[in-house]
């Protein structure tokens, strides 16, 4: 697993339609923001969509033995501007950390940290996802 650091993601594109907005921040409950501003929760899925990868890809990498045994730390959301509707956005990142927790039991724990930026055309960070995933390996 720690040969995992540093592995980067293919990278790829994203776009934030008008009307998946509008779905999202219905399923939300929450108001439509202004001049096509995108609701935040944008960043849970529009990260990890546009990087090239999908969620049974980072299964995949990890090596977890089965969907139920991923379990999530944390998101950590940075916004250096507010994402908007209808532009293209540049996804990078890859693996960050990885932490191996051994227990009495005989279970482990690998833990791995995930980062993705979010790019806006000219080049610029616009926002990042930071993502902690554990993956338990349970002792037979």
């Amino acid at each position: 697993m720690r040969a995992l650091i540093g592995h980067a993601f293919p990278g790829g594109h994203y776009r934030i339609e008008p009307w998946e907005n509008f779905l999202l921040t219905e399923a939300t409950g929450a108001e439509r923001l202004p001049d096509g501003l995108a609701h935040p929760i944008h960043l849970f899925h529009v990260p990890i969509a546009g990087v090239g990868i999908g969620i049974s890809e980072l299964f995949e990498l990890a090596e977890a033995p089965s969907d139920a045994s991923v379990t999530i730390d944390y998101y950590d959301w940075e916004f250096f501007e507010p994402l908007r509707e209808s532009l293209r956005y540049t996804m990078r990142g890859g693996v960050r950390e990885h932490e191996r927790t051994p227990h009495e039991d005989g279970t482990i724990v690998d833990s791995l940290t995930y980062c993705i930026e979010v790019l806006a055309e000219a080049g610029q960070v616009v926002a990042r996802a930071t993502f902690r995933w554990h993956f338990w390996r349970f002792a037979e």
